[in-house]
């Protein structure tokens, strides 16, 4: 956002204003605001104010420091998303603002304890907004700023809530699916995934898991003649094998258990 704009009321407006005793000069923000971030819930946050200043250097600090430090923690959200939530304390004349980090910088709560939103739904919807002529100097005001949060993070698998605070103000939460939960695989895990899960094998000990493609049980004697082994070593390999679960001992056969079939599709 560029330079603050300078009130422009004529005298006949500020005289009404005065005598009807509202306040609506927003050309700055007249108190601070606070971000709290949290490593996690079992120690306190570490708070960073943000000084009051003028509206538009205000919204332009607290959008840049919020975005900053979600970052820092590994979060996701999109410094557009941040920004149009943080012009939105406007309608709250910046009053009592604070901004809580968590979820590792995937989720930020906006609290204040401005009017609060009434109709919810409708603020999410484009055209629908409370902004009067005088935020308008200073935003859009056209009823696109949080629709257009909602737009931004559906692409990012994200959402955004909208509560009333305690006594009074405004809660909006925006959040996105925090970017390891892509990797999980949604039902069977592809060759890929697959691969990463096996155990690691020497060469020897793929050799001999091999011959279980062929033949699912084998003799100690099977496994000597066909990799021309020491018995000592197929013995060794055969051990190690079956402690790390691919194959079990069935009698005097060597036999391929579940496990086993498992890591012969991932390799081969």
């Amino acid at each position: 956002m560029g330079k603050a704009l300078e009130p422009t009321l004529n005298t006949a407006q500020n005289a009404s204003e005065v005598a009807s005793g509202v306040n609506e000069d927003y050309s700055r923000a007249l108190a601070s605001a606070r971000i709290a971030c949290y490593d996690d819930f079992r120690s306190a946050p570490r708070v960073t104010e943000i000084e009051p200043t003028t509206t538009a250097e205000f919204i332009e600090n607290l959008a840049s420091t919020i975005y900053t430090q979600a970052q820092q923690a590994g979060g996701s959200i999109p410094y557009t998303a941040i920004r149009e939530v943080s012009e939105n304390f406007i309608h709250a004349q910046f009053k009592e603002i604070v901004v809580s980090i968590f979820d590792k910088g995937n989720t930020i709560r906006f609290t204040d304890q401005g009017p609060g939103i009434p109709q919810k739904e409708k603020a999410q919807m484009p055209g629908f907004s409370s902004a009067t002529s005088d935020m308008k100097r200073y935003i859009r005001g056209v009823g696109s700023g949080l629709p257009l949060v909602k737009e931004y993070l559906s692409f990012s698998h994200g959402r955004i809530t909208i509560e009333d605070n305690i006594k009074s103000g405004a809660v909006v939460t925006i959040s996105v699916k925090p970017e390891e939960d892509f990797s999980k695989p949604a039902g069977s895990p592809t060759p890929a995934q697959r691969k990463q899960m096996i155990p690691v094998l020497s060469d020897r000990e793929m050799d001999v898991l091999y011959l279980f493609m062929q033949e699912p049980t084998l003799r100690v004697t099977d496994v000597v003649e066909q990799l021309n082994l020491a018995s000592s070593s197929a013995h060794r390999v055969l051990k190690k094998l079956e402690e790390q679960g691919l194959i079990e001992t069935v009698g005097r056969m060597r036999q391929i258990t579940d496990e086993g079939k498992r890591v012969i599709d991932a390799l081969f």
